[in-house]
């Protein structure tokens, strides 16, 4: 006989033993259901989550937001098309960028307005 498969006939179960069979089938697939369990929680799920706040980010991108994308650019946002966004880097200088290629909306156009007003209001 093999030297190697005699080891794995040792330790294999008796077959009269029809109960242990189960006992021991449930005990090798519940650690295996808690691995899938802690992997759904700590990387599946906060990776959906992140993408869902992205994807909402990019819906509500619109003109007069400061945005930074992927590559590093910073600029303002000049028009908003359906899949795309023309950002204006310099005085001028105008790219065309796909949505996707945003990374973060650093200033919102509307947060910008609100501000502009908070300056004139305290300086009156």
């Amino acid at each position: 006989m093999n030297t190697f498969v005699l080891p794995l006939l040792m330790g294999a179960p008796d077959q009269a033993a029809g109960a242990g069979t189960t006992a021991s089938l449930i005990s090798t697939f519940v650690p295996f259901g808690l691995v899938i369990l802690i992997f759904y929680f700590l990387i599946i799920r906060p990776q959906n989550k992140k993408q869902k706040e992205t994807e909402k980010m990019l819906a509500a991108l619109k003109k007069g937001d400061k945005i930074v994308t992927i590559g590093g650019i910073h600029g303002v946002i000049q028009s908003v098309k359906e899949g795309t966004v023309v950002v204006k880097v310099d005085d001028s200088t105008k790219i065309e960028f796909s949505r996707s290629a945003i990374a973060s909306v650093v200033e919102s156009a509307k947060a910008e307005k609100s501000a502009t007003e908070a300056v004139t209001d305290e300086t009156k």
